[in-house]
């Protein structure tokens, strides 16, 4: 009996902590260095959150943005069937308030209503990207592209339009959720930095596996790819080995 009630004292502990794991909120700080930054131009500083589902973007989470912020990225998975568009729609003012919102479409945002979350976005004026790209210009003066793709698995990915036209010497970054993109990518495609989700690094892991790799900054056919274990989860609002996260980012010339 007492070893029953030890089992079961550790198996509710454990779900308490990820439970904890899935809720957090923590803003990563990393520093980027891309080759083909612009010259004599200042540092890009981006706030990226992916996988947002179903949770709420608090205040708490902002506090904890440790400096200026020139672009919000949002990596898609904004929400998911069953959320509340008005949820959606708070979580975005909220963002708004550090910068001007970039959107890409994930796989669970085809759950919802399109033409009711595309009028969200519109509303709240979001750069929503799908397959296409637009000339962004920060605080302080530094240019670059954001590139970005409809969702692999249950949009119309068309990489080749999304860079159209983009001067090779122009730094690129491709917004992408699903990071298997990268398997689309060539010299030809003018890609700088590509920043997805999606993984959720796996959300649950033993051991240090999991169904997916942890998030990261990675290389992938000489290209830097960075993935976020994600904002929120999907199916268990539990996490293991792969805490909730967001970023801080900050891009500079690779010297």
């Amino acid at each position: 009996m007492v070893i029953l009630l030890i089992i079961l004292a550790l198996g509710v502990g454990l779900l308490i902590f990820m439970f904890s794991e899935a809720h957090r909120t923590y803003v990563e700080e990393r520093t980027i260095h891309l080759s083909r930054f612009p010259e004599n131009q200042q540092p890009l500083r981006l706030f990226f959150i992916s996988d947002i589902h179903k949770r709420t973007v608090s205040s708490k989470l902002l506090e904890k943005i440790p400096g200026e912020v020139d672009f919000v990225i949002i990596g898609g998975d904004l929400l998911e069937g069953g959320v509340p568009l008005l949820r959606a729609r708070q979580n975005i003012q909220k963002l708004k308030t550090l910068g001007p919102v970039y959107f890409v479409w994930g796989n669970n945002d085809y759950e919802v209503d399109q033409m009711q979350l595309k009028q969200v976005l519109k509303d709240e004026g979001v750069i929503a990207l799908k397959n296409e790209h637009v000339f962004a210009v920060s605080k302080d003066g530094t240019t670059c592209h954001f590139a970005g793709v409809d969702d692999l698995s249950e949009g119309q990915m068309n990489l080749k339009r999304a860079v159209s036209s983009i001067e090779p010497e122009q730094l690129t970054i491709l917004l992408s959720h699903n990071p298997d993109v990268i398997y689309y990518v060539d010299e030809e495609s003018k890609v700088d930095l590509i920043l997805s989700g999606h993984t959720h690094g796996g959300q649950i892991r033993l051991f240090n596996f999991g169904m997916y790799e942890l998030g990261g900054l990675k290389e992938k056919r000489k290209i830097p790819l960075f993935v976020s274990n994600g904002y929120g989860t999907t199916s268990l609002p539990l996490r293991l080995q792969a805490r909730a996260q967001t970023h801080y980012i900050t891009l500079k010339r690779k010297e």
